[in-house]
């Protein structure tokens, strides 16, 4: 019987983000490990390997597919009300003990999560592209594991889903390379990045270098791809006035514009010691994001305890825009050109142009594909 890997490693193609070197050997770009294989060995993320000088990324297949309500990447400023078609492969370049997507980030890596064989399925571009539309999805992201390890894929996606008129996102760690970026852009038009610590040290632990993170964020944006940031406030961790602040400031220094997520932690995987995130917490580090001068601070997955840190509110005049509990809208106010109604301020982010057709009410939950 085939073990896990060479399961996967039948579900592969060459990849093209990657530098042929002396020796068989080669350098990947896929994330900022920027990893040097030689002939035979695989990358950090032990999906993308060299086989007799060629670098095998995945390739056709998923083990998570459903349509997501986009506020639950979180994508707050990204078409508003509309569905997520989400997918997800298998890997990641980081081992985050607080990850909440283990099971399918940890495989290769962790014994306990290659169960999650079982959740995969083979499927084409064309499929993909169709099952969104079948969904309704305006959206196809790539999330649940690392997407940047698995880009030659979304890419393989994307080329199609835009020609269908389809917005493409990324939900990532915000590990990547200029040559990743790069390649990514032509077809991108969001990407959420977690900056998970403002301490170099704690980063290192994760598996990544906070320097590589910033300059992400900061490339992202230079790009022209709408760009929001999630902070998992984590106690004992990351959630002290003093890191809190500074991560606020820095993103400010990118740009005020740029929503930041403060999203409450519960124990999970091999992080169980910390208590959940408490609200007061929550509402502290959206005080201190609008402290540093950030327009638009978030407080997720506490709905509706969260003072008013779930809405979004005109800048200038502070008038509600939309209104929310969770992923459902109650309320939605911009205008066609997604400006403010009342004082005509343009709002940062990527609008629909016939708001009476946003999509108000319902559960606000996931569904299967």
């Amino acid at each position: 019987m085939a073990n896990l890997a060479e399961i996967l490693d039948r579900m592969t193609a060459e990849g093209e983000l990657y530098e042929k070197l002396e020796e068989k050997a080669l350098r990947c770009y896929a994330c900022a490990h920027r990893c040097l294989i030689r002939e035979g060995k695989r990358g950090i993320c032990h999906v993308r390997f060299n086989k007799d000088g060629k670098l095998y990324v995945p390739w056709g297949y998923v083990a998570g597919l459903q349509a997501d309500p986009i506020e639950k990447k979180p994508f707050f400023h990204l078409l508003p009300g509309e569905d997520a078609l989400t997918f997800g492969m298998l890997g990641c370049d980081m081992h985050c003990e607080f990850c909440q997507n283990w099971l399918s980030s940890q495989v290769l890596r962790d014994p306990i999560a290659n169960e999650s064989i079982g959740y995969v399925r083979r499927i084409s571009p064309e499929q993909m592209v169709l099952a969104a539309q079948r969904s309704g999805a305006k959206v196809i992201a790539s999330s649940y594991n690392e997407p940047l390890i698995t880009s030659e894929w979304a890419v393989g996606i994307f080329k199609q889903a835009v020609q269908a008129g389809l917005k493409c996102a990324f939900v990532s760690n915000g590990n990547a390379t200029p040559q990743v970026l790069e390649y990514l852009r032509p077809y991108l038009s969001a990407y959420k990045i977690d900056l998970k610590t403002m301490q170099d040290k704690h980063y290192r632990k994760l598996g990544a270098v906070l320097k590589n993170i910033l300059d992400s964020i900061k490339l992202a944006h230079e790009l022209g791809l709408w760009v929001e940031i999630v902070t998992l406030v984590v106690p004992g961790f990351n959630d002290s006035n003093e890191e809190l602040m500074e991560a606020a400031r820095f993103i400010t220094s990118v740009s005020p514009d740029i929503p930041w997520h403060v999203t409450a932690f519960h124990p999970d995987y091999k992080m169980t010691d910390p208590p959940p995130t408490s609200v007061n917490t929550l509402v502290r580090a959206a005080e201190i994001g609008e402290e540093a001068g950030l327009k638009h601070v978030y407080a997720g997955n506490i709905p509706g305890r969260t003072k008013n840190y779930e809405n979004t509110y005109c800048p200038k005049c502070r008038r509600l825009l939309i209104e929310r509990t969770g992923y459902t809208l109650h309320a939605y106010h911009l205008n066609a050109q997604g400006a403010c109604p009342k004082c005509g301020t343009p709002l940062a982010g990527v609008w629909t142009d016939q708001p009476e057709k946003v999509r108000l009410g319902g559960w606000g939950m996931p569904r299967r594909i």
